[in-house]
């Protein structure tokens, strides 16, 4: 496979979304792990604890999402 301007853009657009996702990805099984082990501590604090981690997993994807966008905007216009 020859290295076209075109095989470049898609090679280094793959590599900024597979980057841009291992952060929220890894944080995301932090929030889990950490909730999990709250809840094991103290099982009746259960409502502020899902609450905060379901807020913490929602911001954590929004910078998943944020990069999706970014590609796709760079698809189009590089």
């Amino acid at each position: 496979m020859e290295m076209t301007a075109e095989v470049a853009k898609f090679l280094g657009l793959g590599l900024f979304v597979s980057i841009g996702t291992l952060g929220p990805a890894f944080a995301i099984g932090w929030i889990g792990k950490t909730a999990m082990e709250a809840l094991g501590r103290n099982p009746e604090a259960r409502g502020a604890i899902m609450t905060n981690m379901i807020l913490s997993i929602a911001f954590a994807e929004a910078v998943a999402i944020y990069v999706f966008v970014i590609a796709i905007l760079l698809i189009l216009v590089v």
